[in-house]
């Protein structure tokens, strides 16, 4: 039987260890913390419970439009904190219910270290423990990054970690980064009634640049104040709470914003300091471990996966499918998840989320396209939802036998992208997509019309003149 050691049960680890079990290998999985990791304890979880919270405290805004009467509606940071609380243990108790079916994966909580290319020595409350295995799994995931400036440090200066702690709403907050992180929190806060102010480089980089300005543009409708191109320098302690100073990209201009909190949401680095990599020579660029794209090392029987590799995309989703391709094929099975296929989600509000190329991509790869779009403001789901903000674009080539990319700003987007993950994944033409019925009426009607626009043949489209 193989002995397959994985050291990390976040997404990557805990399911490529539960898929190695069911494929009969002995399994060691390794964690010092609770099962999860980083996105069921501290990230995509316990930040999708309170865009939930978020979202309900939206829909109470527009309560007298919708015919609700409800006077003097409130916020409780506690039985917030307390709902994260909850929402996270249910969670990752059904993760470890499903991992103990299983009586070949034995669970070790500790911090683990490589002894050699075999053995890994566990840091447990019982003292240090040894296991020898024919392959080790690195899945140690990341961490918050912390950039190298002056007074982050400082009282009140939050990481994506600790402001889920919060029990308190602040009446200001300055969000440094509009990445994922940034805006997904910087979007919640908003609607909770905090004053934002959001200091970046581009809004949202890796999205079509159409989803990120219009996503800007509704933001800032929701009071959000931002500061982009601008490099963050120096956060300082001030009479009335803190103030971060950056400098415009390309000039000498001073920036400057205030808040009584200051959320750091610079990005995320490698977890793999403890792991004495160094004694079996993994190799390592920029504090990162190099693996290529089937999770092999420089080491032979040493593998590892997503967020610890460098380059890797930091989704939990992704280090998922690469753990479980990467156990299949140790096992000798063949790996059954199609990797070039990667949909993204992102959590504001409105939700937005992409699949495929950008618009921006296929530009700078000269490849010739098409493209469609077609507004929520034309979905009677959306209008009766009151979210009509935003649009579903198709983007194909110009024989419209491939759909190359999609991009949906609005709601219940990170649902509906999947209808564009399926059709580039399965390699589905516009008329494969264009063929079924869509049921009435659902916001997937949005992409049905943007289908039908690339067709020529939208139905509640208006007439070209």
């Amino acid at each position: 039987m193989t002995k397959i050691i994985i050291i990390g049960a976040g997404p990557g680890g805990y399911e490529a260890a539960i898929r190695a079990a069911q494929l009969d290998a002995e399994v060691v999985l390794i964690e010092k913390d609770a099962a999860g990791g980083t996105c069921l304890n501290r990230g995509c979880i316990p930040t999708k419970t309170l865009w939930k919270i978020a979202e309900v405290y939206k829909d109470l805004e527009i309560r007298n439009e919708l015919g609700i009467l409800a006077d003097n509606v409130g916020l409780d940071g506690v039985k917030i904190r307390e709902r994260k609380d909850f929402v996270v243990d249910k969670v990752v108790s059904g993760v470890d219910f499903v991992l103990g079916t299983y009586p070949n994966i034995e669970r070790i909580k500790g911090t683990a270290k490589f002894k050699d290319k075999n053995t890994v020595l566990i840091d447990t409350e019982e003292g240090e423990k040894e296991v020898s295995g024919d392959v080790v799994l690195i899945a140690t995931g990341s961490k918050v990054a912390m950039p190298p400036f002056e007074g982050t440090d400082l009282d009140n200066v939050l990481t994506s970690d600790s402001i889920l702690e919060l029990e308190t709403v602040p009446k200001s907050l300055v969000v440094i980064g509009a990445g994922v992180i940034g805006m997904e929190f910087a979007s919640i806060y908003a609607k909770f009634g905090s004053e934002v102010t959001v200091i970046g480089g581009d809004l949202l980089p890796a999205s079509d640049k159409e989803v990120s300005k219009r996503l800007k543009s509704v933001l800032s409708t929701d009071g959000i104040k931002f500061q982009l191109n601008v490099r963050a320098e120096k956060i300082e302690k001030t009479a009335d709470g803190l103030k971060v100073i950056g400098s415009k990209k390309g000039k000498d201009d001073k920036v400057e914003a205030c808040g009584e909190y200051v959320l750091i949401a610079t990005g995320r680095k490698a977890n793999i300091n403890a792991l004495n990599l160094e004694a079996v020579g993994v190799e390592t660029e920029r504090g990162a471990i190099v693996a290529d794209d089937e999770g092999h090392t420089n080491v032979e029987n040493i593998y590892a996966i997503g967020d610890c590799v460098y380059g890797n995309v930091q989704l939990a989703h992704w280090a998922t499918a690469q753990g479980t391709n990467c156990v299949e094929r140790i096992m000798g099975s063949e790996a059954t998840t199609e990797m070039n296929v990667l949909p993204s989600a992102v959590f504001t509000l409105p939700e937005c989320a992409q699949v495929g190329k950008t618009e921006q991509e296929l530009k700078d790869e000269g490849i010739d396209f098409v493209k469609s779009k077609y507004m929520f403001t034309g979905n009677g789901k959306a209008v009766s939802l009151a979210e009509t903000d935003g649009f579903v674009k198709i983007l194909a080539t110009p024989d419209l036998k491939e759909i190359l990319g999609v991009h949906i700003l609005g709601p219940h987007a990170n649902d509906s992208i999947h209808l564009g993950a399926m059709a580039i994944a399965n390699k589905l033409s516009v008329e494969d997509t264009s063929k079924m019925i869509y049921a009435h009426p659902t916001l997937s009607e949005v992409f049905m019309e943007a289908v039908h626009l690339l067709e020529g043949h939208s139905i509640n489209s208006p007439k070209a003149r």
